[in-house]
């Protein structure tokens, strides 16, 4: 009795951890769709690039507040508007290539705006995210979408002949029966 019930038990168990793994698969599989439909890798490169100038810009030393740039306010502008951008690039990917090329204009001017590029680095990574939104192609296709089409263009390939051949015969019927 004991041994159907530890049995009964490691089923279930066994059940739920399957269908958590299941849910986890599912939900990992709708998150790489919807990052396929974006910028994502782009954008995220953008994002960083501006933490980075913005963290790089604001140097605190005990009491001492260093800030570089005009007054500092470009040390707090052009890193905001690089997370902006690059989070625009990834909600809206329609307008890719307006954000990333205002995101690469704006990481090369941090060269001289915010402690040299946030030391190279930050103005870096914007603007290699930068040009990675801008070079984006679009959406992909999915395996099946293009197993799918691939399917149909074999068998109108197969098919192709045949149809081609009686359009012909319609074709030399139809010009006979105008000739006479």
């Amino acid at each position: 009795m004991a041994s159907a019930q530890t049995r009964r038990s490691r089923h279930d168990a066994e059940r739920n951890e399957r269908t958590e793994r299941a849910e986890q698969n599912g939900r990992t599989a709708r998150f790489r769709l919807w990052r396929r439909q974006r910028p994502f890798i782009g954008g995220l490169l953008v994002v960083l690039g501006g933490i980075e100038l913005f963290f790089s810009g604001q140097l605190d030393t005990g009491r001492i507040q260093v800030q570089f740039g005009i007054e500092g306010l470009q040390a707090t502008i052009i890193p905001i508007a690089l997370v902006l951008l690059g989070v625009l690039a990834i909600a809206m990917p329609v307008h890719h290539v307006f954000y990333g090329i205002l995101a690469l204009i704006i990481a090369v001017y941090s060269l001289i705006g915010v402690n040299l590029g946030g030391f190279v680095l930050g103005m870096l990574l914007a603007s290699v995210g930068a040009v990675l939104v801008v070079a984006w192609m679009g959406p992909r296709e999915s395996r099946s979408e293009r197993r799918r089409r691939r399917t149909s263009a074999e068998s109108a390939a197969k098919a192709g002949p045949a149809v081609r051949a009686e359009s012909a015969a319609e074709t030399v019927s139809s010009n006979d029966a105008e000739t006479a």
